[in-house]
């Protein structure tokens, strides 16, 4: 086992591509979306590139991307989006090998955690009780709990605050370029997996510091609080 590289008194997770596996579902309610706008579909692979920054870019790539729409057609998308998605929201969703053992490992050693998600609170917090996720997590800020979300560094302060650490001891674990930039922003290391969505775009052009290929190599990197 290599020696624990860091002392967090909090590890601050990303939800979709990180924690769960929500693609099926994402692509799912996106489909019927564009269907009941008279589009064709996507694939999963494409809509797989358009996850990360929230359900208003996931709708405007969905409808933009090697195709043409207004912006009074996008914003009306949304809330099409929106309703297929809490019907399907968890209905294929898996949580990733080897999370639930790194959380119950990081909880032992009475580390907080929190949830940071740019995933709106509607989707978040019911997909977190039906995953039977919710109570084992401090805190959760979802991309609507403020004016901004990820890349933003102020998610990844508001987490800290609650949890009562001040982010230097924190340390964030994403799958994205939006959790580098907000963990950098936020002053506190940032570990990438390699399994998740990251807008397409390889995890291993993304500055970190460090990827995993599995979340359990993170315990051999946090030492207890």
């Amino acid at each position: 086992m290599s020696a624990a590289r860091y002392r967090p008194s909090a590890v601050l997770f990303d939800l979709d591509g990180t924690l769960l596996d929500t693609i099926g579902d994402l692509a799912e309610a996106a489909n019927r979306m564009l269907v009941e706008l008279g589009r064709p579909p996507r694939t999963q692979d494409e809509i797989h590139s358009f996850v990360g920054k929230g359900i208003p870019n996931l709708v405007r790539r969905c409808l933009t991307e090697n195709a043409v729409a207004t912006e009074d057609e996008i914003d009306a998308a949304v809330p099409v989006f929106r309703s297929h998605y809490q019907v399907v929201n968890g209905a294929s969703t898996r949580i990733y090998p080897g999370v639930l053992e790194t959380i119950a490992e990081l909880r032992a050693r009475r580390i907080k955690l929190a949830v940071v998600t740019n995933k709106a609170e509607a989707f978040t917090l019911p997909l977190l009780e039906r995953m039977g996720m919710a109570a084992h997590f401090d805190t959760v800020v979802s991309g609507d709990t403020l004016p901004v979300k990820k890349p933003d560094p102020a998610v990844l302060h508001l987490a800290c605050e609650r949890l009562g650490v001040a982010a230097r001891d924190a340390l964030m674990i994403g799958d994205s370029a939006n959790d580098a930039l907000a963990a950098q922003g936020a002053g506190m290391p940032v570990l990438l997996v390699t399994y998740g969505y990251s807008e397409g775009r390889p995890v291993d052009t993304i500055e970190c510091d460090g990827l995993l290929s599995n979340a359990l190599q993170a315990l051999d990197l946090i030492a207890s609080a």
